[in-house]
């Protein structure tokens, strides 16, 4: 039985989620941390380093630690750690000694990088550290049944990397990784505003676009929305209007890339589990998920249902979390 002193962690690119299994989700920050660049010490950490992107002195910066769902900055993570489980002993009502902690690493990642992960999470005071695989825990989280001989697909678009995974009895048949998310959408939408109208906006800006006006490539009724930000022929602001078939142009490149990252692992599944995915289609998880229109267009390219997870924002943090119980199965099964 899992006790209080034994979470898990989605260590996202764009968020860091704490999971425990009393009282479910208790902490779901964005992975940032604001920085003296004099004194090396961290200033804040989640949301409160959010707010500064972009509206800081220059001595102060606000990073993000994680690049691609992998450590970027060692140090700074290990400092985010610690303010994360701080947080979350606060949330649990009291003070946990030494938890224990199961973290997810994208399935790509190196043995170098999943040893940095596990040091940097036993370096914020875990006791012990698991590491589970992205897609088994987005799997986990999306209440499929992993442990069954039978094949479920899950694409879970998180921040930093977009993992597409066939998972059947408690392992990944087949798996590509490819280091597009929602954060390269962002950069694909500031590109597009700075080479079509010479303005440049803010990651906060281009990131509220994709939410508000973002749209997969399937016809739709256009929708507009003004933004502000800084002209690069005079210096001086300006507001200007975007579409959603604009946006849609901008992210063309990104969906197509994952839409072949999709059907490349669909190609590789074994004709057995093939069948499995005709009937029960394909899983969407992760926020890059929530995009206008992008179930839709997914099963018309792909010709299977494509469903979205239940919640698809914290299906790994809920994963990692319902994983303790479930993972010395699926560790004997490895």
């Amino acid at each position: 039985m899992l006790s209080n002193s034994e979470i898990g962690i989605d260590l996202g690119t764009a968020n860091i989620l704490v999971y425990s299994k009393n009282k479910g989700i208790i902490l779901n920050e964005p992975s940032v941390v604001a920085i003296d660049t004099e004194t090396k010490s961290v200033l804040a950490v989640g949301a409160e380093a959010k707010n500064m992107i972009g509206k800081t002195p220059g001595k102060i910066v606000a990073v993000r630690p994680l690049k691609d769902g992998v450590i970027a900055d060692f140090d700074v993570t290990t400092e985010m750690l610690k303010q994360v489980m701080r947080k979350a002993s606060k949330k649990l009502g009291f003070s946990i000694r030494k938890p224990t902690v199961v973290v997810c690493t994208p399935s790509g990642a190196t043995s170098v990088e999943r040893r940095a992960i596990q040091d940097a999470v036993r370096g914020s005071g875990a006791k012990s550290v698991t590491l589970i695989e992205e897609p088994v825990a987005a799997a986990i989280g999306a209440d499929l049944p992993v442990g069954e001989p039978v094949a479920n697909v899950i694409v879970d678009i998180g921040g930093g990397t977009t993992e597409v995974a066939i998972i059947s009895y408690g392992g990944v048949v087949s798996c590509n990784t490819i280091r597009i998310g929602g954060d390269q959408m962002d950069e694909d939408i500031i590109q597009y505003v700075r080479k079509r109208y010479n303005l440049l906006i803010g990651e906060r800006t281009a990131e509220q676009v994709k939410i508000e006006v973002g749209q997969a490539l399937i016809e739709h009724d256009e929708r507009k929305m003004e933004i502000r930000g800084r002209d690069l022929v005079t210096g001086l602001p300006k507001t200007i209007e975007l579409t959603s078939l604009q946006i849609q142009e901008a992210l063309k490149e990104s969906l197509l890339h994952i839409l072949e990252t999709i059907r490349a692992t669909l190609e590789n599944c074994p004709p057995e589990l093939s069948g499995d995915i005709v009937d029960r289609g394909v899983i969407l998880t992760g926020g890059g998920s929530l995009l206008n229109g992008l179930q839709d267009w997914l099963s018309h390219e792909i010709v299977v249902p494509v469903h979205l997870a239940p919640n698809p924002l914290e299906s790994v943090a809920i994963g990692t979390g319902r994983s303790l119980t479930v993972i010395d199965k699926l560790q004997k099964v490895k």
